[in-house]
């Protein structure tokens, strides 16, 4: 699992615990399979917790907490995370400057 797919899930559990998986793989962009996936991997992990709750339906539901592990590792992921996109901002800046020196060359 990217950094990027973990600080997402992170995320969106913390901010809406009782999600079903079914949202989750929407709007990660995911099949339902792969945050199945994701989700027992950070149960496994001890980083989330998933407890049964009795919903409208009469159907039980899950609700997804963050363990206190979990909350440090959302800090170490945030961190690796944001590093590499600033890394990808100064790439795309130099590369931007790059493209428009190009462009005023072949204006003259």
């Amino acid at each position: 699992m990217t950094d990027e797919l973990q600080h997402k899930l992170f995320k969106i559990i913390i901010a809406n615990p009782q999600i079903s998986q079914r949202e989750l793989s929407q709007r990660l962009g995911i099949s339902l399979g792969k945050a199945n996936y994701c989700l027992k991997a950070l149960i496994t992990k001890g980083w989330v917790k998933a407890q049964n709750f009795k919903n409208n339906k009469s159907k039980l539901a899950y609700a997804y907490l963050l363990t206190p592990s979990g909350i440090e590792e959302k800090a170490k992921v945030t961190l690796r995370y944001l590093k590499r996109k600033m890394q990808e901002y100064d790439e795309l800046k130099v590369a931007v400057e790059e493209l428009k020196k190009e462009v005023s060359l072949q204006k003259i």
